[in-house]
């Protein structure tokens, strides 16, 4: 008899093992010369090496599985278990990832796929457009795809709390209470991709980390996908401050909608300066997001639309 120890690493347990167990409870059954426990984040197999090199092997297809879907349903293990090939029904060459509950995340427009493109040849990418364009949503579902596939080992996602002039000493509470405010719309695309489970555990041990733009001054960001939102609203020295963080095997993208500038001298943006400045520099690409592009509800298209005419 042997033993085999496999760690669930990447795994939300309740939903790879079940409630009370149900669908360890079916992965056991398919394996009854084995003895299996289940300790923690740890999976022991004791019995002959056959069966015991067979389970190593089905487990870490439901892994795979797992961790491309962010689902493993009853019938994906009894599949998965029978040797059978288990995929889901994606339909579309624009899916970027399976979010919570296998929930695809596609790049439902043309400036979205454009920018899915971008990040294959360029490390830096501008993507600028009206509010409700996807942008920011799609350069996080591509962070969160970057991190899966471990072409990085972080993601930093950063906000310029302009309404507190990046003072937020007046505000209660303490500096995570002050600041998530201003990140909560990040926060909000994070839980449509992760898992809570997994995304508590990220942001505890800083495989994600949140930050007001102030606090990126000083670092070098390797290998990392960063994202500035709201670049609209940076001055020129606090742009050019986060572009050179950039380190090795970074990804930076960088997301604003001129429109709503909330400087008090809006011809002092950086988004509009580095856009102009750096135009031309290998490796990094713009995208222009137009209102054709907002995939919130049908009205905020026409509200955008309205204002522009104004």
């Amino acid at each position: 008899m042997i033993e085999k120890l496999i760690y669930l690493e990447s795994v939300d347990l309740v939903e790879f093992m079940g409630v009370k167990n149900a669908k360890l409870n079916l992965i056991k059954a398919g394996f009854p010369k084995l003895r299996i426990v289940a300790r923690g984040n740890w999976l022991k197999a004791m019995g002959g090496a056959e069966e015991v090199a067979d389970f190593e092997t089905k487990i870490n297809q439901l892994i795979e599985h797992y961790e491309r879907y962010n689902v493993l349903t009853e019938d994906s293990i009894l599949n998965i278990l029978s040797g059978k090939e288990v995929t889901q029904p994606e339909n579309s060459d624009d899916i970027i990832l399976f979010g919570v509950n296998g929930k695809p995340i596609k790049a439902r427009t043309e400036n979205q796929r454009k920018l899915v493109k971008a990040f294959e040849n360029n490390d830096l990418m501008f993507a600028v457009g009206p509010a409700g364009s996807g942008k920011t949503y799609t350069a996080i579902a591509l962070a969160v795809r970057a991190l899966k596939n471990r072409m990085v080992r972080r993601i930093i996602l950063s906000r310029p709390a302009v309404e507190a002039g990046e003072k937020l000493g007046f505000l209660p509470g303490d500096m995570k209470e002050k600041i998530d405010p201003y990140l909560q719309p990040l926060y909000d695309a994070l839980q449509d991709m992760i898992p809570a489970v997994k995304l508590k555990e990220y942001l505890e041990n800083g495989t994600i980390q949140i930050a007001p733009l102030a606090y990126m001054r000083g670092r070098t960001l390797n290998d990392a996908f960063v994202i500035l939102d709201e670049a609209q609203n940076t001055t020129t020295n606090q742009l050019k401050m986060f572009l050179t963080r950039m380190g090795t095997s970074a990804k930076f993208v960088v997301t604003g909608d001129v429109t709503q500038i909330d400087l008090p001298n809006p011809l002092t943006s950086g988004l509009v300066q580095a856009m102009r400045i750096l135009k031309g520099i290998k490796g990094i690409e713009r995208i222009n997001f137009t209102v054709k592009d907002i995939v919130r509800h049908r009205l905020v298209q026409d509200i955008v639309e309205a204002y522009e005419k104004e």
